[in-house]
């Protein structure tokens, strides 16, 4: 598990695997205590992220509902062409990637803080993985666009 050093303000993305029928009390739990483990703020979190063949899940969305955050949801084509540190052939077998929740969190960039972990029920119904986005770059302070630049060879002057 990695610390995010920089300022984690809704920064944070959760990513959560769960199957048909997760509860609410379910994901909202293993959210609440993946981030407490971790020492993260509940009022960095940006999102939950989730696989789209789930988002019409109720569980998901009133877990959202209630940190105050969108669901954002991905085609397993494209959770699939995200490198994540633990596949499952689990999954890839039952939704056609070989990961949801690592997947969703690292989806738009950035760093895995913690990797993916079941919920306390049992049989688990659920997953989560916390990733910190990258810092936006504040406008003007990248390269410009359109302007190349070179290295640029300065003559001595003769004294």
């Amino acid at each position: 598990m990695q610390r995010c050093t920089a300022a984690v303000r809704r920064r944070l993305v959760v990513g959560v695997g769960a199957r048909a029928g997760v509860s609410e009390a379910e994901v909202l739990g293993l959210v609440l205590d993946a981030l407490r483990t971790a020492g993260l703020p509940v009022d960095a979190v940006a999102e939950l992220a989730t696989l789209d063949a789930r988002a019409a899940e109720p569980g998901l969305r009133g877990a959202a509902a209630r940190l105050g955050v969108p669901l954002v949801a991905y085609p397993a084509p494209e959770l699939a062409r995200v490198p994540v540190p633990h596949p499952s052939t689990r999954a890839r077998a039952a939704v056609g990637t070989p990961s949801v929740a690592e997947a969703a969190a690292l989806a738009r960039g950035g760093r895995l803080l913690v990797p993916k972990r079941p919920s306390a029920c049992r049989p688990p119904r659920a997953t989560c993985a916390i990733a910190c986005r990258p810092q936006p770059t504040p406008p003007g302070s990248g390269p410009r666009r359109g302007v190349r630049t070179r290295p640029v060879t300065i003559p001595e002057e003769d004294p």
